[in-house]
């Protein structure tokens, strides 16, 4: 009887002497992560320029027509995108992963095959019930889109459809070794897509095909009403940049995406290769990506940062462009832009604060 009182005891008298010897370290660490918000709350990126309206290249919609056909040429080295369908689908493909969704019918797998023997594997699912519009979803830099499955989750339990697809290398995609001028090595990162850069070829090509000819295979399959695209990190720079040019989509949510270079002073807000290269920007910049984006009818883009974002991309001053975009795509009068802020998230996620407003801007008439 002794010893089943004095084991309890034992593990009680250790449990009181470690909060008693370790309490100022553990309330030291909740004070630095406090510190830590609130530090990155203050804290917004340096900003050194001033004359912002300089970064505007485009005025109305003869000019935004004008870019697009000058990022296609760019990015497909012709006046039109890709007309292509997937190299393969698998139409009832099982994924443990996802039996769980609500109001999932099942999933169609997507693959595509690119250049340099690069592809990409996306996810198509079909509702049970289905209001005829499809949500596509786009992961980051972290890896398969599996991260998104809440996203996914939530639009398809809202009667959308899905195509879900992560950005080239991460997740199911794979990792090819491919020959350079430099010799062959294994494509990790994108960080070695700069070795691929030629006259005639843009490794930029692998972020946005994939959205393409899925599209493609979708509009010739499916009688979908509407394309609407939310993606996180990079995800959100896909979502941006692909709408510029692509009509196709209507409404794009950008979470934690993108912010123009001005803005980008702090190693952390820099961005990978597809953010940075040069070549594609100066074609146009990004401040005309967001006009864009924004503009047609029925068009809109939203754009949502995470002001205590431990990523990236984090504060509070996205005003600085934020209405110099929304004046140029109110004189263009045709489409819509706006900025969120949010302050519920902690991670760099796509927040139920987030979602809410993306379910608000896909109504016909949000309120603001």
């Amino acid at each position: 009887m002794q010893k089943k009182f004095i084991i309890p005891i034992i593990v009680a008298v250790s449990s009181i002497l470690f909060l008693v010897l370790y309490q100022d370290k553990i309330i030291s660490k909740v004070n630095v992560a406090e510190d830590f918000w609130s530090e990155r709350k203050i804290t917004n990126p340096p900003i050194y320029e001033q004359n912002i309206t300089k970064f505007v290249h485009v005025r109305d919609l003869a000019d935004i027509n004008q870019k697009r056909k000058q990022l296609i040429n760019y990015v497909w080295e012709k006046d039109t995108m890709d007309n292509n369908l997937p190299d393969q689908i698998i139409p009832n493909f099982i994924d443990s992963r996802f039996s769980d969704l609500e109001n999932l019918d099942r999933i169609e797998r997507i693959e595509i095959k690119m250049d340099k023997g690069v592809d990409s594997i996306a996810y198509h699912f079909i509702p049970k019930s289905s209001n005829q519009k499809l949500m596509i979803y786009h992961q980051g830099h972290d890896g398969d889109f599996i991260m998104g499955k809440k996203t996914i989750n939530y639009f398809l339990k809202n009667d959308y459809a899905g195509l879900a697809l992560s950005m080239p290398l991460p997740g199911r995609n794979n990792k090819p070794i491919v020959d350079t001028e430099f010799g062959k090595m294994q494509l990790l990162t994108h960080k070695y897509f700069e070795l691929l850069e030629s006259p005639d070829f843009t490794p930029i090509i692998f972020f946005l095909q994939p959205v393409n000819i899925s599209l493609n295979y979708l509009e010739k399959n499916y009688n979908y009403d509407e394309y609407d695209i939310v993606g996180i990190s990079g995800g959100g720079w896909t979502a941006t940049v692909y709408s510029a040019i692509d009509e196709r989509i209507s409404k794009s949510f950008s979470v934690a995406g993108s912010v123009p270079f001005f803005l980008r002073t702090t190693d952390d807000n820099i961005g990978d290769y597809e953010q940075i290269n040069p070549n594609f920007y100066r074609i146009a910049d990004y401040l005309d990506l967001y006009i864009m984006d924004s503009s047609g009818n029925n068009r809109k883009a939203i754009q949502i940062f995470n002001v205590y974002d431990p990523c990236c991309y984090y504060g509070d001053k996205f005003d600085v462009y934020g209405d110099v975009v929304k004046n140029t795509v109110t004189k263009i009068n045709s489409g819509y832009f706006e900025i969120y802020l949010d302050k519920t998230a902690r991670q760099h996620e796509i927040s139920d604060y987030a979602l809410k407003i993306i379910s608000s801007e896909l109504e016909e008439n949000p309120k603001h």
